[in-house]
């Protein structure tokens, strides 16, 4: 069975490398937002929430590298300003998903010692986890079109190791205008 984009099995290995590259960067990021959480929780008197944006902003920064130059390298690069506007945007809208659910449940059920801290963040991060694949894959680092094949080939047809040339047939000569 095929679709546009190939063979369902292409498009689902396609689908497969994409979550398993999002998935190194995430974990990076992910690491990076713990450390700097509990680095800043463990040296500063800031309170919980406010740590944690701060740690949310620094791997919001450090994923986007890893996203542009590991994740979606093969994706659009054109229109680097408006890529990086979204970025902040669905990234914003993630740091509030992901900091919304550690608020819950720092102030609205009292479970703020150390390791509920660093549980309900980690829900947190895997929660807006979801959304950021899916805004940054649809939105920000949008596929290219798939290439047309030449004029004359079929259609999902792999390249083949020999394809001979193609000259154009001679064009007949015109004639000469009687004056």
């Amino acid at each position: 069975m095929t679709t546009q984009g190939g063979s369902v099995l292409e498009r689902a290995r396609g689908l497969l490398r994409e979550v398993a590259r999002f998935g190194a960067v995430g974990g990076l990021g992910v690491l990076v937002n713990l450390g700097v959480f509990n680095l800043i929780r463990h040296t500063t008197d800031l309170q919980v929430v406010r740590a944690s944006v701060i740690a949310t902003v620094v791997a919001i920064a450090t994923n986007y590298l890893g996203f542009r130059y590991y994740a979606y390298r093969d994706r659009a690069q054109s229109g680097r300003t408006r890529e990086m506007a979204l970025f902040a945007g669905f990234s914003a809208i993630g740091l509030v998903i992901e900091n919304g659910v550690l608020y819950t449940a720092t102030y609205g059920f009292g479970w703020d010692g150390p390791l509920a801290s660093n549980v309900f963040k980690f829900i947190g991060i895997g929660t807006a986890t979801v959304f950021r694949f899916w805004s940054y894959r649809t939105w920000v680092f949008k596929a290219l079109p798939p290439v047309a094949p030449p004029a004359g080939e079929p259609a999902g047809d792999p390249a083949p190791a020999f394809r001979p040339e193609r000259r154009p047939e001679p064009r007949p000569e015109p004639e000469p205008a009687n004056n």
